[in-house]
């Protein structure tokens, strides 16, 4: 039997979901946790695809029956290893001839399958619509890098408060030095795809904890009605000393690449000016990376402490951390959301 599959229903979906596209269309972005199964190569699309253009879609069809017709019980046996209970959800890009295909297929050998009416269009309609509409009560964790804010994101979470880790799900540390160390970014729509699947496993009535950020992660870019809503949430920036900032960052980056580091300074070569982007050099081909990590925070400062200064004083506080451990940290954040945001305890 299929049924179509209701969106809303994702948070709470614990049946194998299914993608038929293409590899490259799978590759650029899909349902997270979804499985390819593609009913074609990216070069039989392509021929299907040709043939539709120039001979019509009866001789397009037939070349696809063709194709798939030596494959039909291979596509059974794959859909049994992720679903032996035999209920499955289906998608291709709009919901059409490739899904439906293999839900009449899966249908024939016994298994209850749904289909996302409109496919994946319609998925990717369904979560940036979401970005727009849903309230969000995000709390902005602010501090100049260095402050080990991703450390302390972390923390939080294992004192039971919600949080979203944008540079975990970007592969990006969100500076000229972010992507050193780091797997290859996803494409900006998968990004988003990741950030609502997170998302919908939160609840949204508690407050979420945030690290501050730009618009852009590296090459990927914050959904319009999440980065408003983040603008307009209240700042907590942690103040931490110079020397344990630049510790930290010791502890981040001492065994990358140093050719990597000096690629990293060179991004910054223009902001920085010549003489201090040769000292930066001269101190990474020295291994003195306490003093080049400082010529890089005094630049990074600058920049943090322009942004926390046009800042509605409203949506902002600034709490001194110099000496705490990072326990100490948290227990602080915490402290102070409880009593000052009214958002609700996580």
């Amino acid at each position: 039997m299929t049924i179509h599959f209701n969106l809303d229903s994702l948070p709470n979906n614990r049946k194998p979901i299914i993608d038929v596209r293409s590899p490259s269309e799978y590759s650029k972005g899909h349902i997270p946790n979804a499985i390819n199964i593609p009913l074609f190569s990216d070069d039989e699309r392509a021929i299907i695809g040709t043939l539709y253009k120039k001979q019509g879609k009866e001789v397009a069809i037939a070349k696809g029956l063709e194709m798939v017709g030596p494959r039909l019980n291979s596509y059974i046996n794959l859909a049994l290893d992720y679903s032996t209970e035999k209920q499955v959800i289906l998608y291709c890009w709009r919901g059409g001839k490739r899904s439906s295909s293999l839900a009449w297929l899966l249908g024939m050998a016994g298994f209850d399958v749904e289909l996302i009416h409109g496919g994946y269009k319609a998925y990717r309609n369904f979560i940036l619509n979401k970005f727009l509409s849903t309230k969000f009560k995000f709390i902005i964790l602010g501090g100049r890098t260095g402050s080990g804010k991703t450390s302390i994101l972390n923390l939080l979470k294992k004192n039971n408060e919600q949080i979203i880790d944008l540079e975990a799900l970007a592969n990006h540390k969100g500076s000229a030095f972010g992507w050193i160390g780091e797997q290859l970014q996803p494409s900006v729509e998968h990004f988003e795809n990741l950030l609502f699947f997170h998302l919908s496993n939160l609840n949204l009535s508690k407050r979420i904890w945030i690290e501050n950020e730009s618009r852009s992660i590296g090459k990927v870019y914050l959904p319009a009605g999440f980065w408003d809503q983040m603008k307009n949430s209240h700042l907590i920036q942690i103040d931490v000393e110079f020397s344990s900032r630049v510790s930290n960052l010791i502890k981040v980056y001492s065994h990358e690449n140093p050719e990597e580091l000096k690629q990293a300074f060179e991004k910054i070569k223009s902001k920085l000016g010549l003489e201090q982007y040769s000292k930066s050099l001269e101190f990474i081909t020295n291994g003195d990376l306490i003093s080049a990590a400082a010529i890089a925070l005094k630049y990074y400062d600058k920049c943090y402490d322009f942004g926390f200064e046009h800042r509605e004083e409203s949506e902002k506080n600034s709490i001194d951390c110099h000496g705490l451990t990072e326990q100490q940290i948290v227990s602080k954040l915490i402290e102070y959301a409880n009593q000052k945001i009214n958002y609700g305890k996580s």
